[in-house]
């Protein structure tokens, strides 16, 4: 990780946090098919679209939001780590978006504390992260592990404020799921969506973000006038 920045003059310190899945990395997908396949090896069959629609969400959430009421959730745990298992199997095909490690990097450049804030599991974060090569420009990172609550709880973007040492007021979070603008949403912290995770736009803002760019490439191309360029710009 990067070291702390130091403290603006004449203003406290900004920050940018990150999703990971489906922001970053190009793994949606991947989730879906992961989570499709280990519903089915504990007899649940569950249509992909139904699936994705969740994916982001913390794994326990998901879980629950998915099957049925009445089941036997003591096996809810096996259910997460057939989950975990074939997505670890996944790995060697992960890749960033474009334009990923160039957007971490024009944040950092800019002088903001830049954090990735994800609800992936700590082994699985620290694959995309070397998928991501992007540790110069970090500050700090976040796992489920960090977090009591998954998203859309904001727990998780608490835990990475504090990461870097960053008030929400002074912040902007980057995200692919209407779990993601609901998190940043209850604690005030403006968030920007990006499309790239296979959330609609409409979706996203009406979970409230304040812009939706297709992916980071388009985010980093209208950096100036995004959300994070008018937080540089704050005097």
């Amino acid at each position: 990780m990067a070291s702390q920045g130091t403290t603006p003059p004449g203003g406290p310190r900004r920050g940018v946090l990150f999703d990971v899945d489906g922001t970053l990395i190009d793994s949606s997908y991947i989730h879906t098919i992961a989570w499709w396949g280990a519903f089915r090896e504990h007899g649940y069959d569950i249509p992909m679209a139904s699936i994705h629609h969740y994916v982001g969400m913390g794994g326990d959430r998901l879980v629950d939001s998915l099957l049925p009421e009445g089941r036997d959730r003591s096996a809810d745990p096996e259910v997460m780590a057939s989950h975990g298992a074939l997505y670890a199997s996944h790995w060697p095909a992960l890749r960033a978006f474009e334009g990923a490690k160039d957007l971490l990097a024009q944040c950092h450049a800019g002088g903001l504390a830049v954090a990735l804030a994800s609800s992936a599991r700590k082994k699985d974060l620290a694959v995309m992260e070397s998928v991501l090569d992007a540790s110069a420009f970090l500050d700090g990172a976040t796992s489920a592990n960090d977090a009591k609550e998954s998203k859309p709880a904001p727990d998780i973007l608490v835990a990475a404020l504090d990461a870097i040492g960053v008030e929400a007021a002074d912040a902007v979070f980057i995200g692919d799921a209407v779990w993601d603008m609901l998190a940043a949403g209850a604690l005030g912290i403006p968030a920007i969506g990006v499309t790239c995770g296979g959330v609609s736009a409409a979706e996203l803002r009406e979970a409230g973000a304040v812009e939706v760019y297709e992916g980071p490439q388009d985010l980093l191309q209208n950096l100036t006038s995004s959300a994070i360029g008018r937080l540089l710009a704050r005097p």
